[in-house]
């Protein structure tokens, strides 16, 4: 049989995968959605008590939307700020379940490994016409292999947090210390209220994910004593300029909102700032948990939150030929674009299928893994990646290349790298466009505003001629 004859193999029911499925459904592309968890975006539901920054007009893919309103499905207020529970219950749950997809999903399946069927990656005649090889297990331990035409591997990085350790692999002492270690964004005013409460508590981490937990927690403080909060950053204070975000250089002011909650917090005392810290070592000793680095050691805590990001999971794809950044771990054209040490500005140049491709024809990684290791990623930015990359999969590459994204700016760096002496200035030469149409304003003494106005802007990927656009 033709390899074009099998089904399209979507990796992970989350936001961005659920989306590839409606575009495929939407070109009449046969599909099976494999999902490890035993509901529909089970990682989402892990993080059901934090509120998006991004409205809800951000986070419904236009496909999907299309195809829940032919169900009567009503768009939530475009304006409002979904949690993510919100985003389960109300979009990807009955998306889950239209008619187009629900007999297509199978969930309570992991997803162990993609091959070339009858190909290991040494041998190369005829590797581009055989089907890839799906191998699953599910809950019982049955194991199966799906024959596809292509695969879609949006299964995320959730499951991957990054470690404490400044190294890249765990501190000395954090696996014994796991009991006390959570990663991620614990819901410490709900469910896990009891482990937090009356306690010390270390957060390591200087992204959004950091601040939720740090708003949490000083309302925990507030209303239980003896809860007292330090916060550790790796970066030195000298280059901690832009730790706060972009404040009302926002274009998300709920993004804007958060880091200057956390500074004003921060200046009235209500949680400690620690700088500089690149942990090597956790010990456990009669006064508690003790953190320490090269040369500084932190007084004892209860608890840590490791708010420290994720890395995406490459094991099930280890017989496949992939083009991999060797830092970032995202495919090789899109590194640059996102490499959060070059990486100037918050906006990231439009990409789709042509910059998500790998030697290996037809086998895509998109959504939150497709970053690797960076953290500037946004459901719109995957949304775009899996429109592109189903136009790919059907052949219609006029449409897979014709990639248009609208993203709002940050307001802010997100490498020190370009800070000025005042922590400050922000962009960089901007790209320059056929039409004009993204630039960067000026830079000021007191401050400085990235792209001006014209945010949030359509950008084509066809209209770059050279750069990126801040």
């Amino acid at each position: 049989m033709e390899r074009s004859a099998y089904p399209v193999v979507v990796i992970g029911a989350g936001p961005v995968g659920l989306a590839a499925a409606a575009h495929l459904a939407e070109r009449g592309i046969p599909f099976r959605i494999i999902e490890r968890g035993g509901k529909t975006a089970a990682n989402v539901a892990e993080w059901g008590h934090v509120r998006f920054f991004s409205p809800w007009r951000y986070c419904v893919d236009e496909a999907a939307g299309r195809l829940l309103e032919e169900t009567g499905w009503e768009r939530p207020d475009p304006e409002h700020y979904p949690t993510g529970a919100d985003l389960r219950d109300r979009y990807l749950a009955p998306l889950a379940t239209h008619p187009a997809i629900a007999p297509n999903l199978r969930l309570g399946t992991t997803v162990v490994a993609v091959t070339r069927a009858g190909f290991d990656k040494m041998k190369t005649p005829g590797r581009t016409d055989a089907p890839f090889m799906v191998t699953t297990h599910d809950a019982s331990g049955q194991e199966d292999g799906l024959l596809a035409r292509a695969v879609i591997d949006a299964s995320g990085t959730w499951t991957r947090p990054n470690p404490l350790g400044a190294s890249g692999i765990p501190a000395a002492g954090e696996r014994a210390a796991a009991g006390h270690i959570a990663y991620g964004i614990p819901d410490v005013l709900g469910a896990a209220r009891a482990q937090y409460a009356g306690k010390r508590v270390l957060v390591v981490g200087s992204g959004h994910s950091a601040f939720n937990v740090l708003l949490d927690l000083v309302d925990l403080a507030a209303a239980e004593p003896g809860t007292t909060i330090t916060w550790a950053i790796r970066k030195p204070a000298a280059q901690a300029g832009n730790l706060f975000g972009g404040g009302i250089n926002d274009a998300l002011p709920a993004r804007g909102e958060l880091g200057d909650r956390v500074r004003v917090l921060v200046d009235q005392g209500l949680l400690r700032l620690v700088t500089g810290l690149r942990i090597a070592r956790i010990e456990q000793i009669g006064a508690g948990l003790v953190v320490s680095g090269d040369d500084m050691v932190l007084d004892p805590v209860d608890e840590i939150i490791a708010a420290t990001g994720f890395r995406p999971d490459l094991g099930l794809a280890s017989e496949l030929r992939l083009a991999l950044d060797p830092a970032v771990e995202a495919p090789a054209a899109l590194a640059p674009l996102i490499d959060p040490n070059l990486h100037s500005c918050g906006s990231v140049p439009p990409h789709g299928a042509v910059e998500l491709a790998h030697p290996e024809k037809d086998f895509y990684i998109v959504g939150m893994k497709s970053y690797g290791r960076a953290p500037t990623f946004l459901l719109l930015t995957g949304y775009e990646q899996v429109r592109s990359v189903v136009a790919a999969v059907a052949g219609d590459w006029e449409a897979a290349r014709d990639v248009r994204l609208v993203l709002p700016e940050t307001g802010v760096c997100s490498s020190s790298v370009v800070l000025g002496e005042r922590g400050v200035s922000c962009c960089g030469p901007a790209a320059e466009s056929v039409d004009g149409s993204c630039a960067c304003a000026t830079t000021h003494d007191t401050g400085s505003t990235c792209c001006g106005e014209a945010v949030p802007q359509v950008i084509s990927l066809a209209s770059l001629t050279r750069g990126s656009c801040c």
